[in-house]
């Protein structure tokens, strides 16, 4: 045991479990009974060390005054935008406030026309309520609001007028949770609303509430306990429901994913009169998304059966899937999402990690590619003003809303841009491939100052996902300005678990094959030293949720490949996982530990059950939300106990535990800088790490 863990001493109660012929001991399973004494003193304990240790880096305080500074001058950015009634509905980040409002815009090119709608802040000026998402109504005039608390993602459903602000008097629980998320979706009229809705008390036994999510109907200005059940009774335990309505109103969309493994179902029925569901597709046919025409006659469907990086079908919106054609064939690229216009089909593509558009007649003829930037991210792509608008990123220059005319082929910004509080032009983006364990050639992100010599002398940071079919395309991040000013090398990895090479890159990162998730990212590292960018000692690496997953599976596979490890909101205790709410959902991307072959792969990798005693581990911080409700805070708290008995390195063992947020979605900007500053702090240290 180092010098560092000693004085937290975690005490040991031994369970043995037994799987399959096989007994697992696990001497922290105390650790999970969240909102015990007894673990409320070890948390305080952990935070009260990890506090102390962090706030005696010296750099600490002008760390955190350096990032609050740049965010305050950070220009407004706009996201989640939607169309409706010759309006843009948007969510705007706006710092220093603590959370993002919901406003109007007569046009994207034109800020003068915004109004705010909902200001979360003047709700609760900590920034405690978060919204998780908003629907307005076809005529535009009215918005549904999803507000939760603390980061919990636990909704409520209310109602504004847009013109005024004014809150409607109806309310509906239990329409939002972490396990399925939560949707709705207006009638033609505006009179009423479809919404997910999760089993209140009473209807289902303490261990469901969270699961079996239904579709509902309320109508404006009745008692939500009057709203009728419409469907998802035939559902599957862990459906997650996406509700969407054609541009006409006349048909109303569900889509049904069976948990997080990728398999989604398709139901349709007529949006008014509460007209007969009828299935479009099922989770075997391999259709990953499905798309009304503009003028809602047709479906097109994006699949991958028989082409797993993606084809477009089109069918008749009252036909059936037999009946569908092929009208854009599989290609090299990823096909990630379609946007149908009058007269156009825009079809999205994910090229490894940069993206893609392409254009095409209804028909799939006439294709025409978009001239983008070079290694550039496309995502959030809508029709709103007789034109495409799409969010164009990078690694070197701040994002950007696009708009596009697929009829002239003209492209330019609209107002809703943003500047950068930083200069990034002495950074470059080179991209390189590591070789895995099983030779496959693993995409590279390398950010970097331009003439930086490869002599194993830099600071790097590592970065990767690997799961659910994630892409982790190109984004610009003016916070890591304060790493490149110490001489650091920041660096994304697309390794497979991840969608960037489709269906195929995924489904051999996943169940299973989860090991080469872990084998890639290790290339990845290995390759950073190899070509001279870095060496072991300053080197670190940093994931989060599934990416944490990824940090504990390389530091208990290779401690001496990189010096510190940063895991935020990690799972751990892979035998365990599916015992949580949230864990069920995750079993069609893990696996289950009631399948022998599924428990033998989460076994050999589970990072909690690879600690081996007197090993030199590398510097760990990891960083956990108490009111998450996607992944178990007790993951970390078990993990950090574990490695801090364990290891026989004089390096820290970290964790910093907060009772004011959640998985990350919903956190008041106020303490995501807190924690970014723990975090810079922890990494400069451990890397020796100054201004230059």
């Amino acid at each position: 045991m180092s010098i560092a863990a000693a004085v937290l001493v975690t005490e040991k109660k031994t369970v043995t479990d037994e799987y399959h012929g096989v007994k697992v001991v696990d001497e922290y399973r105390w650790l999970e009974e969240t909102g015990s004494p007894a673990v409320k003193a070890w948390t305080d304990a952990q935070n009260e060390f990890s506090r102390a240790w962090l706030d005696g880096r010296a750099e600490r305080a002008g760390i955190k005054a350096k990032l609050s500074a740049l965010y305050a001058k950070d220009t407004p950015s706009h996201g989640g935008l939607v169309s409706r009634a010759g309006q843009i509905f948007a969510l705007k980040f706006q710092p220093p406030k603590q959370q993002r409002l919901l406003v109007t815009l007569a046009s994207a090119h034109d800020l003068a026309s915004e109004r705010v709608v909902l200001d979360p802040n003047e709700l609760e000026p900590k920034g405690q309520v978060a919204m998780d998402w908003f629907v307005p109504s076809p005529d535009g005039k009215l918005i549904a609001v999803c507000l939760s608390e603390h980061g919990t993602e636990d909704g409520t459903l209310h109602f504004f007028r847009t013109e005024t602000g004014e809150r409607l008097p109806d309310r509906i629980a239990r329409v939002q949770y972490p396990t399925g998320g939560g949707s709705a979706a207006w009638t033609p009229d505006s009179s009423g609303i479809f919404y997910t809705r999760y089993p209140h008390q009473g209807e289902r036994q303490e261990a469901d509430l969270n699961f079996f999510q239904q579709i509902y109907f309320h109508k404006l200005g009745t008692p939500a306990g009057s709203d009728e059940y419409s469907a998802g009774r035939d559902f599957p335990r862990i459906a997650e429901i996406e509700l969407e309505t054609s541009d006409d109103g006349r048909w109303l969309l569900a889509t049904v994913a069976n948990g997080d493994g990728g398999e989604f179902a398709h139901h349709i029925c007529e949006a008014k009169g509460g007209g007969a569901w009828r299935q479009l597709t099922r989770h075997e046919d391999g259709v990953k998304e499905v798309v009304f025409s503009h003028d809602g006659t047709a479906l097109f469907l994006r699949s991958v059966k028989d082409a797993l990086r993606g084809k477009v079908l089109r069918m008749s919106a009252t036909g059936v899937l037999g009946d569908a054609v092929m009208v854009v064939p599989q290609s090299d690229a990823v096909i990630e999402g379609i946007t149908p216009t009058a007269h156009f089909l825009l079809i999205a593509d994910m090229l490894g990690g940069p993206s893609r558009v392409r254009q095409f007649t209804l028909d799939g003829k006439d294709e025409r590619i978009l001239p983008l930037t070079e290694a550039s991210g496309v995502g959030g792509m809508l029709e709103a003003e007789g034109r495409i608008l799409f969010r164009q990123t990078s690694f070197v220059a701040p994002s950007a809303w696009m708009s596009y005319d697929p009829a002239s082929g003209v492209l330019k910004k609209t107002a809703l841009y943003n500047t950068s509080p930083v200069d990034f032009s002495d950074i470059e983006a080179v991209r390189e491939f590591a070789v895995s364990k099983d030779g496959t050639r693993v995409p590279v992100n390398i950010l970097r100052r331009k003439g930086m010599k490869l002599d194993g002398s830099n600071p790097a940071l590592l970065y990767a996902y690997g799961g659910y079919g994630h892409c982790m395309r190109p984004v610009f991040d003016f916070e890591k300005r304060l790493w490149f000013d110490r001489g650091g090398i920041y660096v994304v990895a697309n390794i497979r678990g991840g969608g960037e090479y489709g269906e195929e890159w995924h489904l051999a990162g996943n169940l299973t094959r989860k090991q080469n998730v872990f084998d890639d990212f290790a290339a990845c590292a290995q390759h950073l030293i190899t070509r001279g960018y870095t060496r072991p000692e300053k080197l670190a690496v940093e994931g989060r949720s599934n990416g944490g997953l990824l940090m504990g599976a390389f530091l208990t596979q290779h401690p001496g490949l990189a010096r510190a490890v940063v895991a935020h909101v990690g799972l751990y205790d892979m035998l365990r996982v599916e015992l949580d709410p949230n864990g069920a959902f995750n079993v069609t991307e893990f696996g289950t530990v009631k399948d022998a072959e599924h428990f033998r792969a989460l076994y050999a990798y589970s990072p909690f059950h690879n600690v081996k005693d007197g090993t030199m581990y590398p510097a760990v911080f990891f960083l956990a939300g108490e009111t998450d409700g996607r992944v178990n805070p007790a993951h970390s708290r078990k993990m950090t106990a574990r490695l801090q008995a364990a290891t026989s390195s004089e390096h820290p063992i970290l964790v910093r535990l907060s009772s004011s947020s959640g998985h990350g979605m919903g956190t008041a900007l106020t303490e995501k800088i807190a924690q970014q500053a723990d975090v810079f702090a922890f990494l400069f240290d451990q890397l020796g790490m100054s201004e230059r």
